[in-house]
């Protein structure tokens, strides 16, 4: 079953980090990566860019509103995901504690819901 590990952490954090710092952070999500990958669990991943550049899109009484910004002011801000397939929810929560992201902020863990009728990768 895949998995969408979803990081969410305080996105001014990185931009206050050393290049040392920023280098080792490199490091360690290239190496999950692989061992992902190694484990024959990775499907994709991506990093987000900062929330400056969102926009926001909903139907108000069936009229597009488009917005600057994200949909929601938080203290911690989606900054990317793994998509990963994992046996079941364990393995996932293992993967997820696993994730260098888990020791700066939060790793929150959904299960996919495949769409009916369309190929998984």
């Amino acid at each position: 079953m895949q998995y969408l590990l979803l990081l969410f952490a305080d996105e001014t954090g990185w931009h206050r980090m050393s290049s040392e710092e920023q280098t080792r952070g490199v490091a360690a999500y290239r190496a999950y990566t692989e061992t992902l990958k190694e484990a024959g669990v990775y499907v994709g991943s991506n990093r987000l860019q900062d929330t400056n550049t969102a926009t926001t899109v909903r139907l108000v009484d069936g009229k597009s509103q488009v917005l600057d910004g994200t949909y929601a002011d938080t203290k911690e801000q989606l900054g990317g995901y793994f998509l990963i397939d994992a046996p079941d929810l364990d393995a996932a929560l293992g993967w997820a504690a696993r994730c260098p992201g888990a020791s700066h902020g939060t790793i929150e863990v959904r299960p996919v819901w495949p769409t009916p009728g369309a190929s998984s990768p």
